[in-house]
C-alpha cells in the first residue's frame, strides 16, 4: 500500500500544482535524453504515472518513442492528461517479459512497500541492459529542495523514505547496478509568490504526513518569504539511473 491513498481530492490537487512546464524542465530533458538515448520504436514505461504529466511530456519530447503509462490509483487515472493509462503497480506490472526498453519512475519510489519485489518485477519487464531512471527526493538528500526551507518538519518524513543505499541494495538482488546519481535542477515556479499561491497540501505526501500545526506554521513562513523573494524558484531533485 502507498503511503497515502490518492483519492479524487488528491488527484485534482496533483494535476493543478505538480505539472511543470517544458521550460521549467529543460535540464531534465537534457539528463533524461542522455541516459535514455531515445530512438525510433523505443518503448518507455512510465510507472506510477500519476496524472500523466511526464507521459505527456515524453511524447512531446520524443515523437519516436512509445510511452506506456501505468498507475495504481483509479482517481489519478481518471484525471490523467495522457491516455491510455492502465492499472498496475511496481509489484504487478501488466506487461510481458522483456517488453520495454526503459522505465521511468518519478516521485513514486517512496510509495513502493517492497523494493525487492519491485526490483524483480522491473527486471522481468525490462529488456537486458535497459535503463531504469528514478527521479526522487531520497532520505538524507533534502538540501536542494526549497520545500524544506519553509517546512523543515517535513525532513522528518523524508528521512522515512528509502535512501540511495536502500535502493541500491534492494535492486542489486535483481541484478541492477548504479550507473549514475545526479541532482537535476528544475524551475518549479516563476516566483516564490506563484509557488505559495499554487501550493496544495493534498498534492504532497510530505506535507500530508506532518501535523496541521506544522503545516500552518510552514505556510506562514512561505507566504512571509514570498513578500520579498521575487526570484524564480529552482529546485534540484535526484536522478538515480540503474542498469
Amino acid at each position: 500500500m502507498a503511503r497515502i491513498a490518492y483519492d479524487s481530492v488528491d488527484a485534482v490537487a496533483f494535476e493543478a500544482s505538480r505539472h511543470l512546464t517544458d521550460d521549467g524542465l529543460a535540464a531534465w530533458r537534457e539528463a533524461v535524453t542522455r541516459h535514455l538515448d531515445p530512438r525510433p520504436g523505443m518503448r518507455l514505461l512510465d510507472l506510477g504515472a500519476g496524472t500523466g504529466s511526464w507521459a505527456r511530456t515524453f511524447t512531446n519530447w520524443y515523437e519516436e518513442v512509445q510511452v506506456v503509462a501505468v498507475e495504481p490509483s483509479e482517481a489519478m487515472r481518471a484525471r490523467s492528461v495522457y491516455q491510455p493509462v492502465v492499472a498496475g503497480d511496481a509489484a504487478h506490472i501488466p506487461l510481458d517479459d522483456d517488453s520495454v526498453d526503459a522505465v521511468w519512475m518519478s516521485t513514486v519510489i517512496h510509495h513502493v512497500p517492497d523494493l525487492t519485489a519491485a526490483a524483480h518485477e522491473l527486471r522481468r519487464v525490462l529488456r537486458p541492459g535497459a535503463p531504469l531512471l528514478i527521479r526522487s527526493a531520497f532520505a538524507g538528500r533534502h538540501h536542494g529542495i526549497s520545500l524544506f526551507r519553509y517546512f523543515p518538519e517535513a525532513i522528518r518524513v523524508l528521512n522515512t523514505y528509502p535512501g540511495v543505499a536502500d535502493l541500491e541494495a534492494a535492486f542489486a538482488t535483481a541484478g541492477f547496478s548504479t550507473v549514475a546519481l545526479e541532482q537535476v535542477p528544475q524551475t518549479t515556479a516563476a516566483s516564490l509568490h506563484e509557488a505559495a499561491t499554487a501550493l496544495r497540501r493534498e498534492a504532497h505526501t510530505l506535507l500530508q504526513l506532518i501535523s496541521d500545526d506544522e503545516y500552518a506554521t510552514g505556510l506562514a513562513r512561505l507566504h512571509e518569504a514570498a513578500k520579498t523573494d521575487t526570484k524564480p524558484l529552482v529546485d534540484a531533485l535526484d536522478l538515480l539511473v540503474l542498469h
